[in-house]
């Protein structure tokens, strides 16, 4: 068996791109039995292969309730959160405490960088997105942003 690229049982959301986050979360909410930290509606800055380090806005909230949160984004037009082309899951973010060798790893092994924090000479920063062949997307997020997210589903600010 071949070693993982990511250990699985650090799985801990799923990213849905939705074109309204408000109509979202009043209707995934009630269907799913969950309640929503704070949105937030951040300039993000980001790094893309064809781009170089960016500012995307996007809009986000996680589910309050775990253990595997539901993520809801709405991000600008052109975005990689853009949801006018498709709506719904769009990756699966697991804890990392190396993002930048768990990248590393995948692009090794023949997937393709999407986005990250940080450019690759900087060693991709606190999160990516790094997509499989086969089109899985995942977001491996560092390990040290938890007690940051913990805070904010128990209805804390993300600080």
């Amino acid at each position: 068996m071949l070693e993982p690229l990511f250990d699985f049982s650090q799985f801990f959301h799923v990213g849905i791109r939705v074109p309204d986050i408000d109509k979202a979360m009043a209707e995934i909410g009630p269907a799913m039995g969950v309640t929503w930290a704070s949105v937030q509606d951040r300039q993000m800055s980001v790094w893309l292969p064809d781009e170089g380090q960016v500012t995307k806005h996007v809009i986000l909230t996680y589910s309050a309730e775990g253990p595997v949160h539901l993520e809801l984004l709405q991000g600008e037009p052109g975005s990689i959160w853009d949801a006018d082309d498709f709506p719904g899951a769009h990756h699966f973010g697991v804890w990392s405490d190396d993002p930048g060798g768990d990248v590393q790893r995948m692009l090794d092994a023949g997937w393709t960088l999407e986005l990250a924090a940080n450019s690759p000479d900087e060693g991709y920063g606190r999160l990516a997105y790094v997509r499989s062949p086969s089109g899985f997307l995942v977001e491996p997020v560092t390990s040290a942003n938890k007690p940051r997210f913990e805070r904010w589903w128990a209805g804390g600010e993300l600080v």
